[in-house]
């Protein structure tokens, strides 16, 4: 009997999954696998936040797998020996697993393949699984990749996309092949209270409801905190539960501007991918550096200390912190007002807002996070490096009657919207009835420290 083994990572779905497919295709029986990487944990990547919502994802799979008569094998140790136990098992001829794009991954993919290939298997590893364009697929003429976005769009929108391939009717797994009960979610500590459910049958049943109800105003209301609607789908992209190159297709063919404009939040999503698969020092590095001497953790302890539990004295922002430790995620527009508040106007590294993200977002993802951080303090892909996004403004543009900042600071629920943004402004009994601080810094002061920085190191 032929088997093959189909290495799971960040591809928790049925659906369009090529390594599954080509592995059905060429095989009388199958192994899924998906195994719980050691050095994962070692590294603390994986959060309260993401352990919760990944035992949803395999519990979900391993669901989907059995009503199609198979199941998910899950181990737990260090994947290259695991998966190399698991052929000899099996006898299997072949391994499939989907690329991916980080140092990390690079080093387990060449480390499997050696592995593999001395023992006489062969090992295939799929593209545009993870991604709806590969890194790499797309290059300018003078580089290896792209660094300014809207230039890597139009090639990107070019690209002729492979079709998306159902999910299998059946699965025949070798019944010897042993495995571990995929992980239960725990007792929630740690874990954000309003995290939402993962797994392939929730993903889709959001992508449904989202079509129906949201995708045609997204062009519209994006960027509207109070109104919040934006797909929430980064988790379920980030763990693969969804296939990108369905969504394109899917939005693509809905069409309209709000389809338009979620698939260039598609674009976004590959473009960095790519930034960090040709850098992959940008995890950690500046990818442009501005030779900050940035504030630390250390020396700004306090002002950090206000920012990581919103209470900054700026409503938007004390919203936007609250938000992400009870829902594990954020707005994107609140995300990015949150960094500009840390990076420039408090001038402290780029890098601790990263990790504090990185702690809560269910959502975190190398590359979006500590790429989309470098764009806001101005060492990434941004053609503005020196932009400050001034809170209160865009407070008043983007949640007008201040409807995403009472929802998140019940302290101001009471205060009109004339001051909600403001309350600082409120004068005499009014201001000392609220239980909320004072601004920790003057924003002309910190837009000053920020400038005065800048032009010292440039």
């Amino acid at each position: 009997m032929h088997v093959s083994v189909v290495l799971f990572t960040s591809d928790l779905r049925l659906h369009d999954h090529p390594p599954l497919t080509a592995a059905l295709d060429s095989a009388d029986a199958v192994v899924p696998l998906f195994v719980r990487d050691r050095a994962v944990s070692a590294a603390g990547f994986d959060t309260p936040n993401r352990s919760a919502f990944l035992a949803d994802c395999l519990t979900d799979l391993d669901t989907a797998l059995r009503e199609r008569g198979g199941r998910l094998v899950v181990r737990s140790g260090d994947p290259v020996e695991e998966v190399c136990r698991v052929v000899a098992e099996a006898d299997a001829d072949e391994v499939h697993m989907a690329a991916t794009h980080s140092r990390f991954g690079a080093r387990r993919e060449d480390r499997l393949r050696r592995a593999l290939e001395s023992d006489g298997r062969r090992f295939f590893v799929h593209d545009a699984v993870t991604v709806a364009v590969p890194p790499g697929e797309v290059t300018p003429a003078s580089s290896d990749h792209f660094a300014v976005f809207t230039p890597y769009h139009r090639h990107w929108d070019r690209v002729a996309l492979r079709a998306a391939a159902p999910a299998p009717r059946r699965v025949h797994v070798p019944e010897h092949v042993k495995g571990e009960r995929p992980p239960a979610r725990g007792d929630g500590t740690g874990v954000s209270p309003a995290l939402p459910a993962g797994g392939e049958s929730e993903a889709r049943r959001r992508v449904t409801a989202y079509w129906r109800h949201g995708l045609g105003a997204y062009d519209d209301t994006r960027d509207d905190l109070a109104a919040d609607a934006t797909s929430r789908l980064s988790a379920d992209l980030h763990f693969g539960t969804l296939s990108p190159v369905e969504l394109v297709h899917r939005a693509r063919r809905h069409g309209g501007a709000g389809a338009e404009s979620f698939v260039r939040q598609l674009a976004w999503r590959d473009f960095h991918h790519q930034v960090l698969a040709a850098r992959p020092s940008a995890a950690h590095a500046d990818y442009r550096t501005k030779h900050d001497h940035w504030r630390s953790e250390r020396t700004a302890r306090d002002d950090v200390e206000a920012w990581r539990e919103g209470r900054t004295g700026y409503p938007v922002i004390d919203a936007a912190m609250r938000q992400l430790r009870h829902e594990g995620w954020m707005h994107n527009r609140a995300r990015l007002l949150a960094a500009s508040f840390l990076c420039k106007t408090l001038y402290v590294d780029w890098r601790v807002g990263a990790a504090h993200f990185l702690r809560w977002l269910v959502d975190g993802d190398i590359a979006n996070n500590q790429l989309n951080w470098q764009w806001m303090a101005g060492t990434g892909t941004d053609t503005r490096p020196n932009r400050v996004l001034n809170p209160v403004t865009q407070a008043k543009r983007y949640d007008p009657d201040g409807t995403y900042v009472r929802r998140w600071v019940p302290e101001l629920a009471d205060v009109d919207g004339r001051h909600v943004h403001e309350p600082w402004k409120l004068a005499g009994l009014d201001r000392a009835a609220l239980d909320y601080p004072d601004p920790i810094v003057d924003l002309s002061d910190g837009l000053d420290r920020f400038r005065r920085a800048r032009d010292r190191r440039n």
